[in-house]
């Protein structure tokens, strides 16, 4: 038994709309991930979470998306240098300034949704989001998919890098997860995500969609919020790999 950094996406609920089981999930994680209003999250949620995530003693990470509400931040969209730009800067600087104003310090940001997935495969656009994170505030660190664009960009511009894998979500034999679209894709089974950590943590392999199997080496575990069974899989990941 070792001790890994297991992070989760939180604070996305807004108004009446639930998503997430933030209070159960809390005790199980080392890093939150706190949305920041454009795909999901309101001023209310986002600051209960900042206070819950400083009650656990959680690292806490803004996770700024494409301004797509309706869509959860899941669909791509086409910005312009300047949208992204200022899309960025304008998430991270609201979760900067309300963790200030409750005594928080904002560690790190991790990109969400199809604007990870897509800077991913795109360095140019990845130094767009990391120059603007650095634009509010030149101590954050970027997490990103391991062996993504986004690792090269920051290495790039001398901006320390978070490694990302995912306990629930399937690999493809690039090293990018697989669309959600896909039969399988989202991983549920408790077992089979402790095994997917286990791999990752022990021999840094992961099995892909298609059968194979790929280097990956990472500094963070991910399990999705708004998982159905995100608190079982926390749970088994516990039990056999957390001191």
């Amino acid at each position: 038994m070792i001790n890994i950094d297991i992070n989760c996406d939180m604070g996305e609920s807004y108004g009446n709309y639930i998503i997430g089981n933030d209070e159960q999930i809390m005790p199980y994680i080392t890093s939150c991930n706190i949305a920041c209003g454009f795909h999901g999250g309101d001023p209310m949620h986002i600051e209960k979470t900042l206070k819950n995530a400083k009650e656990h003693n959680l690292r806490i990470g803004a996770h700024p998306g494409y301004p797509d509400l309706n869509g959860f931040g899941r669909r791509n969209m086409q910005l312009s240098e300047d949208e992204l730009r200022t899309c960025i800067k304008y998430q991270v600087a609201a979760l900067v300034g309300m963790g200030k104003s409750l005594g928080i310090t904002i560690a790190y940001v991790k990109p969400h949704g199809a604007l990870y997935n897509k800077i991913a495969d795109d360095e140019k656009e990845s130094r767009i989001v990391i120059q603007a994170i650095l634009d509010i505030d030149a101590t954050l660190s970027v997490m990103a998919l391991a062996g993504s664009k986004t690792e090269l960009a920051c290495q790039a511009l001398g901006v320390p890098f978070i490694a990302e894998a995912f306990a629930d979500r399937r690999y493809t034999d690039q090293g990018r997860l697989a669309s959600r679209r896909e039969p399988g894709a989202v991983i549920h089974d408790p077992h089979a995500a402790k095994k997917q950590v286990s791999d990752i943590l022990e021999k840094n392999l992961v099995e892909t969609v298609e059968g194979n199997y790929i280097n990956i080496k990472a500094d963070t575990y991910c399990v999705h919020g708004d998982n159905k069974n995100a608190v079982a899989i926390l749970r088994e990941i516990h039990k056999e790999l957390v001191k």
